[in-house]
């Protein structure tokens, strides 16, 4: 399949003498044939031509949920990474959220064959403990083998400081990367929102920020004595900001995220009692998202997720109390970020990190393969339903301000349009 971008602005940051350029870029069988000033099509060549086009290299989501195998009536793995490509990746990896939970090397094979052939690339995670009960740990080394980037037991908090500790040691012999979910419930209890004014004035029980910081510094203390590589999941607090910075200058080898909901909406967002808002980590205060978006400037964050999460509309249509935690992303995070950071930085956040993994970084050059994601950078609209491309309709970000639109993907020799 020949495509011939017309007149694109490229926005990538590595090779300078294209950024901010705009360029015709021709692409032959998956691979970047040519990218000049202009270029005629000539046989069978589709042609994109849209106003405002942009296009950089291939977008990375750090942390996504499917349903497949277990729930696939909340998202395929086949209709979750068409989603994921309608929304500009391509590459995600794909949590341990499922039913069974991967904790085998088959297990890791599966997932990956199921996506082999789609535009998106999934790159699985393995659980931590075998069932992701925090007991025993999973078959690490043999996951590692069959393709897993990292092992985590999915929103469930590591109790047990030991098997933590022996996970990283024993990790470091393969170049294993150990998640750690950053919650102590013996300290947030049966909270469901943020511990504060607005928890208060609505009577609902909260979770303090001691719950995320408290595991986070233990955590960390248990990486400076064994060493290895720690990655902290959708951190929301001022002071986990400051605790893994500290750590990140004490040569720690310690990574982590922020959801991009967590980057915008406070928990005054619950007034409403709007079970979409319903999230964990649950929505901070103001104080917080400054930290966290000036943690996000200045790297001590790596990446911002999307935490897309597909629920069942009957976990979501209940009382606040009874709802499950979650929302979907993929389909917002664009416009939620442009809204936030220049473009330049918004694309930095979307494609940085695949290094972190041991992915092989995409490049926007003549020769390489084409990994691409194509968008607009100065449409302004409402986020509706409309945009949404998940089976599950579960999302934090419906009424919200967006700028700029996914346009689509191209990568492993195939093209998604949104239209």
């Amino acid at each position: 399949m020949n495509i011939l971008l017309k007149s694109v602005t490229i926005v990538n940051g590595s090779t300078k003498n294209l950024h901010l350029k705009k360029r015709d870029i021709l692409i032959k069988n998956g691979v970047i044939d040519a990218i000049e000033t202009t270029i005629e099509p000539t046989g069978k060549t589709k042609v994109i031509a849209i106003k405002d086009l942009h296009v950089s290299i291939g977008w990375f989501d750090s942390g996504v949920s499917f349903g497949e195998p277990g729930y696939e009536e909340r998202e395929t793995i086949e209709n979750g990474l068409l989603t994921a490509a309608k929304s500009g990746f391509t590459d995600v990896i794909l949590n341990t959220s499922s039913n069974p939970t991967p904790d085998s090397a088959s297990d890791i094979v599966y997932l990956k064959n199921a996506a082999k052939d789609l535009l998106t690339r999934v790159h699985p995670l393995g659980n931590l403990t075998v069932k992701g009960e925090g007991e025993v740990l999973a078959e690490l080394y043999d996951m590692k083998n069959a393709g897993a980037l990292g092992f985590y037991d999915y929103k469930h908090p590591m109790a047990n400081a030991n098997l933590l500790k022996i996970a990283l040691q024993y990790a470091q012999n393969f170049d294993g990367m150990v998640f750690s979910f950053p919650l102590d419930k013996s300290i947030s209890g049966k909270g469901i929102v943020n511990e504060g004014v607005t928890s208060t004035k609505l009577g609902l029980k909260g979770i303090p920020a001691l719950a995320e910081e408290l595991q986070i510094a233990r955590d960390l203390f248990v990486l400076e004595y064994t060493g290895g590589k720690l990655f902290i999941p959708t951190i929301s607090t001022v002071n986990s900001v400051k605790l893994i910075a500290d750590a990140k200058k004490k040569g720690l080898q310690v990574f982590c995220s922020v959801a991009a909901h967590n980057l915008m909406i406070t928990d005054s967002a619950l007034e409403n009692f709007d079970t979409q808002f319903k999230v964990m980590p649950p929505l901070r205060t103001a104080a917080d998202i400054k930290a966290l978006q000036k943690g996000v400037k200045n790297g001590t964050i790596d990446f911002v997720t999307s935490d897309h999460t597909p629920l069942n509309i009957e976990l979501k249509h209940v009382e606040f109390d009874n709802a499950d935690f979650g929302t979907i992303g993929l389909e917002s995070i664009f416009g939620m970020l442009n809204e936030l950071f220049n473009i330049e930085e918004t694309i930095a956040l979307l494609t940085k990190g695949r290094s972190v993994f041991g992915m092989t970084e995409p490049q926007l050059e003549v020769g390489q393969e084409a990994n691409l994601s194509l968008f607009t950078t100065d449409d302004t609209y409402e986020f509706s339903q409309d945009q949404i491309f998940s089976s599950s309709k579960n999302s934090i970000a419906i009424g919200k301000q967006m700028k700029g639109k996914v346009v689509g993907a191209i990568a492993n020799n195939q093209l998604v349009l949104n239209k």
